[in-house]
């Protein structure tokens, strides 16, 4: 008896601290260092640039010479809020012959926006009980003549 309380106290421990393991998600493109020292300016194409560093997380809206790799790492653990561990912004510039003009890192100074938990409220009828079993009483009368 005393052996099982022992296993049944050990599998709670296990459980207990397996569900407190950190998730950790991948997002976007996150470059490497050596990723892009391989994009070399003025004689690196497009298509160099997709070969080595993948496709762009996106492009500019207003110039299709300037592509962005967009990566994030986040941990969550257990119940609280992702935390990002590393992220990384990256800009590659293009000419207008195709080839590689800049290529650089964004600082992206990121604000910690408090997240708000509470729901929007939406007006809509407030009824009770009675209300709702009674409220269709007498609207689905038949008309007159049929």
């Amino acid at each position: 008896m005393f052996n099982n309380k022992k296993t049944v106290l050990m599998i709670f421990a296990v459980l207990f601290i397996a569900a407190c393991t950190p998730t950790v998600n991948q997002r976007g493109n996150l470059l490497t260092d050596q990723q892009i020292a391989s994009v070399q300016l003025g004689q690196s194409t497009r298509s160099d640039v997709l070969r080595s560093l993948g496709s762009p997380t996106t492009k500019s809206p207003f110039n299709e010479e300037i592509w962005y790799y967009i990566g994030q790492e986040t941990e969550k653990r257990g119940i609280l809020d992702p935390e990002v561990m590393e992220e990384r912004v990256v800009a590659v510039t293009f000419d207008e012959q195709g080839y590689v003009n800049d290529i650089r890192d964004i600082n992206n100074e990121r604000i910690d926006i408090p997240v708000e938990r509470d729901a929007t409220k939406t007006h809509g009828n407030d009824l009770t009980v009675m209300q709702q079993l009674l409220g269709n009483l007498g609207r689905f009368n038949p008309q007159e003549g049929q």
